[in-house]
């Protein structure tokens, strides 16, 4: 499973609106003779691409999927039926599948004498390459991913407005990782109009990337047109509106499943206070300023019982940075 996991986190971003998922297929000895994951949208899912390599070789043997085989006919046939068709004789997932239009391969292959176990490194899976793709099948917005980097003293910026660079190389290459997984990057026309950035997703050589997310800036100010996030690298949509919940509308009818919002404090405060901030990517340099913006604008807190409560899911070192990830808590008189 863990070698399923590995390949479906290979695949995310490239998968929407579809899951990233990854498949193992052992022989009847234990040998391992398929693998496969998730193809862009249209394209065969994970088991197929695991049998499609095992061959007669999966007759009698093992597959270990990180989400319950589909019994559905959506754009490509069940892979619940495509199993039974092999001859696959066990199936062990991590995740059920909480698509009801989807669910339900795993009682098809039981009630055909497979044998069925889930919950295998389930909540690997679940904080790793499925985080997103479960999180709008459940709750019918896309998942948001704030991504900040401040100083020791929560400074995004200096006095004059000057930020470049206040994380270290290490970390600056670990957010294009971040951007290459996600369907979306979001910004502020704030942040586009002070900075100029390109939101784009460069390889190690600083080469654009054969895959860019959907740019999208966000406010009613307009942007101008030599602006470089308006260039022919990446598809930018200008979505007119301060509403968070009117952008990610705006977003998951486009099929987005996982957002990267980057924008500046007024941005993630507006988020934050709409509630729509699933997680926080946060890189702590080891720099003081004493001045500038902080990272977080008016959240719709004015007194301590208000507070957004956020559980710490990792504290890691990104070169000399700290990159702390969280997740929100419910807190009874808190958010």
């Amino acid at each position: 499973m863990a070698a399923a996991l590995a390949l479906s986190e290979d695949v995310r971003g490239r998968t929407s609106p579809n899951p990233p998922v990854g498949a193992v297929i052992l022989d009847a000895d234990g040998a391992r003779v398929g693998a496969g994951a998730t193809q862009p949208p249209g394209g065969p899912h994970a088991e197929v691409m695991a049998l499609r390599e095992a061959g007669d070789r999966a007759r009698g043997g093992t597959a270990y999927v990180t989400l319950e085989p589909c019994a559905h006919h959506g754009r490509t046939p069940p892979c619940a039926q495509a199993l039974l068709d092999a001859g696959i004789a066990a199936v062990h997932y991590a995740v059920a599948d909480p698509n009801p239009a989807a669910s339900g391969g795993g009682a098809l292959l039981r009630e055909a004498g497979v044998d069925v176990r889930g919950g295998l490194l389930a909540a690997d899976v679940a904080a790793g390459p499925l985080r997103a793709w479960l999180h709008r099948t459940r709750t019918g917005r896309p998942h948001v991913t704030w991504k900040y980097a401040a100083t020791l003293d929560g400074r995004v910026a200096a006095a004059d407005g000057t930020s470049r660079w206040i994380s270290g190389p290490t970390s600056r290459g670990e957010v294009h990782r971040i951007r290459a997984a996600a369907d979306a990057v979001v910004a502020g026309t704030g942040t586009v109009l002070a900075d100029d950035p390109w939101l784009t997703v460069r390889d190690a050589d600083g080469g654009l990337a054969a895959r860019q997310p959907l740019r999208v800036i966000v406010g009613t100010r307009g942007i101008p047109e030599t602006a470089r996030v308006l260039d022919e690298a990446a598809e930018t949509l200008h979505i007119r509106t301060h509403d968070a919940a009117e952008v990610l509308e705006r977003l998951a009818a486009r099929g987005v499943v996982d957002v990267l919002l980057e924008g500046g404090p007024t941005l993630a405060g507006a988020f934050a206070a709409a509630g729509m901030i699933d997680r926080i990517v946060a890189y702590v340099a080891p720099t003081l300023l004493g001045a500038g913006p902080t990272a977080l604008g008016p959240a719709g807190v004015s007194t301590i019982t208000e507070a957004h409560r956020w559980r710490v899911e990792g504290v890691t070192m990104s070169g000399d940075d700290v990159r702390i990830t969280a997740v929100p808590v419910a807190d009874e008189g808190g958010r």
